[in-house]
């Protein structure tokens, strides 16, 4: 049986590989300020009237008991020039936030991607989920912002980075 589920993660692995999805890094801090943050492409919305989003962190990152315990996070919406940021938060660097430009935001005081973002969404934890190996985190949206740019969203899919197609 052991074996059939590794090929069946595998098989699934694969098949989520080729469904592309906008790229997120999700922000937090521990109750003495120090930030922490993983690379997110599991979120979605979830309901217009109250604003709430979804992500999906792993049972096995540093963030997710901190996130818990904050009841608050932030959702960097990343552009292509965000790239190098995506990276960074999927990589075991020790000082993530000290290869990134950040800032805090108005409304809750944790990390916003300041110039690899470009949009961004401070929110309150309403619900927590524990689904085989992640953790759903439901979000109330307290403030949302999107910034006006001419650099295109970040995607990744089929295990790379590409940039949202081209209006013209």
């Amino acid at each position: 049986m052991a074996d059939e589920t590794a090929v069946a993660a595998a098989a699934f692995r694969a098949l989520m590989a080729s469904h592309p999805g906008g790229v997120a890094v999700i922000t937090t801090a521990d109750e003495r300020g120090t930030p922490y943050g993983f690379t997110c492409t599991a979120l979605c919305s979830v309901s217009l009237d109250p604003p709430r989003l979804l992500v999906c962190a792993a049972h096995s990152g540093r963030t997710l008991p901190v996130l818990t315990e904050r009841g608050s996070f932030v959702v960097n919406l990343l552009h292509v020039a965000g790239r190098g940021a995506a990276e960074v938060f999927t990589s075991r660097t020790a000082d993530r936030f000290g290869e990134v430009s950040w800032q805090s935001g108005p409304t809750t005081g944790l990390p916003v991607l300041s110039e690899d973002a470009h949009a961004v969404a401070e929110c309150r934890v309403a619900a927590l989920h524990p689904c085989g190996d992640h953790t759903i985190v439901v979000g109330d949206v307290l403030r949302s912002e999107v910034r006006t740019t001419t650099r295109a969203p970040l995607l990744y899919g089929r295990r790379r980075f590409a940039a949202w197609p081209s209006d013209t």
